[in-house]
């Protein structure tokens, strides 16, 4: 098995399906890949919520400190029932050696999985980069995907602005918040928080018909 396999068994599926970046709403691409925590199939994982967030490469600084950084809150995602994934074009072997460089660093264990792309197939599935690009550095993508394999959120980062790991559990609890429910989250919203309500368009509607708030719970 290639090291990473999307699931399309036709190439010129997986070509048309690049042609444009994936988008709030759309099914998250399956794939099945190598990873170190052994073989990952996306799929596997429905039921949870995952955010699967790519790194242009191995050793750089600043994904180090990412990595560093969602290694120390995992609990937090646990309790949110969500998993971590990361993405890097290295291959499995410099996966694992990153993996025990960050533990000596940092003293911080990697327990969830980072895949490996090696051909940049995962990579170009998700749009995060484009068929002619040569290199992996535009892989500074997030996808939040809720359990029925919807993808939910996208965030996209420069290489050299870290991504802040307060803001991704942020944005998590907050898409958590409003799944399922007729309610919407105002700006800046943090757990605890009142919620907003729809708009209310009816002649009676008083003067807050716009941008009411929920009672707080």
């Amino acid at each position: 098995m290639p090291a990473a396999r999307l699931q399309e068994p036709d190439m010129d599926d997986v070509t048309m399906s690049t042609a444009e970046p994936l988008r709030i709403g759309d099914s998250a691409p399956d794939f099945q890949a190598r990873s170190t925590q052994g073989d990952f199939q996306l799929s596997a994982l429905r039921g949870e919520w995952v955010v699967f967030f790519s790194h242009p490469a191995d050793f750089t600084p600043v994904c180090s400190t990412e990595f560093a950084a969602l290694a120390r809150r995992q609990a937090e995602f646990d309790a949110l029932g969500c998993r971590l994934v990361g993405l890097s074009v290295d291959s499995l072997y410099a996966h694992l050696a990153w993996v025990r460089a960050l533990r000596e660093l940092f003293d911080v264990e990697i327990a969830f999985p980072i895949i490996e792309d090696p051909s940049m197939a995962v990579g170009r599935a998700y749009g995060m980069i484009s068929d002619a690009a040569a290199d992996s550095m535009t892989m500074r993508s997030t996808f939040f995907i809720d359990p029925d394999g919807i993808i939910r959120a996208i965030t996209c980062y420069p290489h050299n602005v870290g991504r802040s790991v307060e803001e991704m559990l942020r944005l998590l609890r907050a898409l958590q918040q409003v799944d399922g429910a007729d309610v919407l989250t105002p700006e800046g919203w943090n757990e605890g928080k009142p919620v907003l309500l729809p708009a209310d368009e009816q002649a009676d509607a008083g003067s807050d018909w716009f941008c009411r708030f929920a009672d707080r719970p």
